[in-house]
């Protein structure tokens, strides 16, 4: 499963770029309402759970079961994704996952099953990782479908 999700990770930071950048930008940055989210906006979301992840994935490695939350919508806010050019967002999106991938299959077996406190919840971090590619498949598809 672990595998799986590191090959979907690597084809879609190969593939989805391309895909982001051909939507036209007054669409990409175009909000429904003043509390959702543009097309824009969830991609910086993406980058923020890269961001999260990223802490989840080396913090989970050797401390012990660390606790690592976050506020989805003030990352949102305060990292002005909204305000910055679309390009640099899908090409920050793309990097970062990149790395990921790179951390991720050099996670040993042992560290896959320690774990990490998340809202109450003690989850390893192989479900994390596995849980990263769902999350960010269930966005990508809620771009791409409007």
């Amino acid at each position: 499963m672990l595998q799986q999700s590191i090959s979907r990770l690597e084809h879609l930071t190969e593939t989805i770029p391309e895909i982001l950048s051909k939507i036209e930008d007054e669409i990409f940055s175009k909000k429904h309402s003043a509390n959702k989210w543009s097309k824009k906006q969830i991609i910086g979301h993406l980058i923020d759970s890269a961001t999260n992840n990223h802490q989840r994935f080396i913090r989970g490695q050797f401390e012990e079961n660390p606790e690592i939350k976050y506020d989805q919508n003030k990352w949102n806010e305060y990292n002005f994704y909204q305000e910055i050019e679309k390009e640099q967002i899908i090409s920050f999106w793309k990097v970062y996952n990149k790395q990921l991938i790179e951390i991720i299959k050099r996670i040993t077996k042992e560290n896959l099953i320690r774990e990490i406190k998340i809202n109450d919840k003690n989850l390893t971090l192989e479900f994390l990782i596995i849980d990263y590619v769902v999350h960010l498949e269930y966005h990508l598809k809620q771009i791409l479908k409007e």
